[in-house]
């Protein structure tokens, strides 16, 4: 074990205290924790559904720490499925960032992409190619989308692995389908245009504005999408120097530190799908044999012992 260290102006060693948000039992957020424990000596993962703040006695308790008397907090998953309570813990987190407990990435950052239709509006104020995406609560623009694009993928303004994702064709049944989509609790509907792709896209990951590497996601057979839970696997992918700048342009405006840009090849060029600060570490360590979760942490350990000096 390689602990940190650093040495405050009085010339004391000091250890410092970090933990890791996160799922219980995820390979990414349990091996962060690991890497975490590795560098510190301290292994605290917890989940965001456990977050508390106590105001009044300015006491932030989950299970047996509280989290007020840590140094930093590494906000690897916000829950295991992406909805507006996630909103809410990151603005418990926001306390915590604000209080003297270093949360990277900020809260402040963060709430700029968890949400598909804020991220999307930041790319797209910075002129980053996307899909066609047309957002609307109205089942007859909805409708006049689909049959423009012929076909569409709706997606739910919170999600996460393609969950709750519709293709809908343009037809007879296409307003049913929308309606479906409607009930299904995606009153506001995010949809975009179903893109001519080569069954894989990729993931660009960056730490600190540092980009670090490429995989590649690829489709399983009669897959739509290219996610593992749809039967994708991971390979090593080394895009050309231009795609690496575009994926470089489209993440610097949420000023994460870590983060990951999903990118594909059409025949019109490129497109971002979205900029994440929650892609997992998997696919690079299986793909590229680069272990992310090892630069995130130095990463967070340069800057406390930045603070320190």
């Amino acid at each position: 074990m390689r602990q940190a260290y650093f040495i405050r102006s009085d010339g004391r060693f000091i250890v410092k205290k970090i933990g890791v948000i996160g799922n219980i039992g995820s390979w990414s957020s349990e091996h962060l924790a690991d890497v975490v424990a590795d560098r510190t000596g301290l292994r605290c993962l917890v989940d965001a559904s456990r977050l508390t703040l106590d105001l009044h006695e300015l006491q932030s308790p989950a299970g047996d720490v509280d989290l007020m008397t840590f140094d930093a907090l590494l906000v690897k998953k916000i829950g295991p499925v992406y909805s507006p309570d996630c909103l809410d813990r990151l603005e418990m987190l926001r306390y915590l960032h604000h209080s003297g407990v270093r949360v990277f990435s900020s809260p402040d950052r963060l709430l700029g992409v968890l949400n598909r239709l804020a991220c999307t509006i930041t790319l797209r104020l910075h002129n980053i190619p996307m899909p066609p995406t047309v957002i609307t609560e109205s089942p007859e623009e909805a409708r006049r989308a689909v049959d423009r694009f012929r076909r569409a993928v709706f997606k739910p303004l919170f999600t996460s692995k393609a969950r709750g994702m519709t293709v809908i064709e343009s037809g007879a049944d296409s307003e049913d389908a929308i309606e479906r989509f409607r009930e299904a609790g995606n009153t506001l509907m995010y949809i975009q245009k179903a893109l001519e792709l080569p069954g894989r896209d990729l993931g660009l990951m960056f730490v600190n504005g540092r980009y670090l590497g490429t995989y590649a996601r690829v489709a399983g057979a009669d897959a739509w999408n290219t996610t593992s839970a749809a039967g994708g696997h991971y390979e090593a992918a080394e895009p050309d120097d231009d795609i690496i700048e575009l994926a470089r342009r489209a993440q610097t405006p949420f000023g994460l530190d870590f983060t990951s840009v999903d990118l594909a090849m059409t025949p019109d060029g490129p497109v971002v799908f979205e900029v994440s600060a929650f892609g997992g570490f998997r696919g690079m360590r299986e793909a590229v044999g680069l272990d992310v979760a090892q630069h995130f942490v130095e990463h967070v350990l340069e800057s406390l012992s930045h603070s320190e000096a």
